[in-house]
């Protein structure tokens, strides 16, 4: 059963989609339409980083292999805009690869597989629901600790 993002109090997620692969896109726009969210989807990556400079999205889905800007490069894009923004990565590759959120800079990274759309839904889910920590990259050195007297 699928269950719905929206909630009368809540605003509605807006989520931005690139992938040079429009039917994958639409697909994957499809799914995360039905589950309450408002998407805006590209084939390139510079005009998804255009979208992003000018419009509020609270989680991004990118494909790794496009041509010119790949997934991990819009990612490192993106973060230079807003660090906190959460970041799923799509691949084929991602075993061949070895991609994983620490080597990306995504919060998840989902292989293009039979079980795409439900790693899909319960990621979306999980990043839209709670507050984003940082990615390992982004944090910086520890908080200075205040000295207690002995």
């Amino acid at each position: 059963m699928v269950t719905r993002a929206k909630s009368s109090t809540l605003p509605t997620p807006r989520v931005l989609l690139v992938d040079d692969n429009r039917s994958g896109m639409m697909a994957r726009r499809a799914v995360l339409e039905e589950l309450g969210y408002k998407t805006d989807g590209t084939t390139d990556p510079q005009k998804a980083l255009e979208m992003f400079r000018k419009e509020h999205y609270d989680l991004v889905v990118t494909d790794f292999k496009m041509p010119e800007v790949d997934g991990v490069e819009l990612i490192g894009k993106l973060r230079g805009e807003k660090a906190t923004i959460p970041v799923i990565l799509i691949s084929g590759f991602v075993d061949a690869l070895g991609l994983t959120e620490k080597n990306t800079g995504a919060n998840a990274v989902i292989m293009k597989s039979s079980n795409e759309v439900q790693h899909l839904v319960r990621s979306a889910g999980r990043l839209l629901k709670s507050p984003r920590k940082p990615v390992r990259s982004e944090r910086g050195a520890p908080a200075a600790r205040k000295k207690t007297a002995t």
